[in-house]
């Protein structure tokens, strides 16, 4: 009876040892300071084709490995940045495809990379913007990284159609200390079907001004705009240069990089 007490009190006093670590189980990535903590929110909304879609997929996993891409990384005050990838199309319709990593060099890069081209499609749902801002800011609210900056880079090919007003969320996330760049993407191919979808994607002033309207904001902010699907993975490769190092944010807020 002495001995199952003894052992009864060592378990319980084990046990009130361990609870106050169980915070130390929690990434030790939050608590390592980055550069920049960044949401990448690619739209796979319907008006993107399964071709244009691979060649952006593809074009994100070449820029996040780009050898550039990774000297900007390093020549950072603290050599690291945090990434998230999201794909998102309508209002009930983000996902978080590849969770949060700290990305150093190469091999971290690779990993994620790798993560991002094994996934399938997301979507292929209507076009909710504003969603997808929430959602993204809603990442980097809970995400708990030291960062210099929080930003949600947001790849699209067409205006908002459904769900919460782009401006609405856009507002509420520059209130929160975010900044939202804009990678627009003239998707010629729907621009010539015609009708109601090449309106969606070629609005009056085109999709960079749109951009710059609606979904961008915060200091430093940018939209780049892109002719085709071809030439995504050079772009967010110059993009990615661009928010990494903090390179627009002398240049006014709203403009094209």
């Amino acid at each position: 009876m002495r001995l199952m007490r003894f052992c009864a009190t060592v378990l319980a006093l084990t046990v009130a040892a361990i609870a106050p670590m169980a915070p130390l189980a929690q990434p030790a990535r939050v608590a390592d300071p980055v550069d920049v903590a960044l949401v990448l929110a690619a739209d796979v909304s319907r008006s993107i084709n399964d071709e244009e879609f691979t060649l952006q997929r593809r074009g994100y996993a070449a820029a996040i490995t780009s050898p550039r891409v990774l000297d900007a990384i390093r020549s950072g005050l603290h050599g690291a940045i945090a990434i998230s990838f999201v794909e998102w199309a309508g209002e009930p319709e983000q996902r978080i495809v590849v969770d949060w990593a700290v990305i150093r060099g190469e091999a971290d890069a690779r990993k994620f990379a790798d993560a991002l081209l094994a996934a399938p499609r997301s979507f292929t749902g209507r076009t909710a913007i504003g969603s997808a801002i929430d959602f993204s800011a809603s990442l980097l609210a809970e995400s708990g990284f030291d960062a210099e900056r929080h930003v949600v880079d947001v790849s699209g090919d067409g205006t908002s159609n459904q769900g919460r007003a782009v401006t609405d969320a856009r507002d509420a996330a520059l209130r929160a200390g975010l900044v939202i760049n804009g990678l627009a993407i003239f998707n010629k191919r729907a621009a010539e079907t015609g009708g109601y979808l090449a309106l969606h994607t070629n609005p009056p002033g085109g999709l960079a001004q749109y951009y710059r309207d609606n979904v961008i904001g915060g200091l430093g902010s940018f939209v780049l705009p892109i002719d085709d699907f071809n030439s995504f993975g050079e772009a967010m490769i110059h993009k990615l240069v661009a928010e990494i190092a903090g390179l627009a944010r002398g240049t006014g807020d709203g403009g094209v990089l």
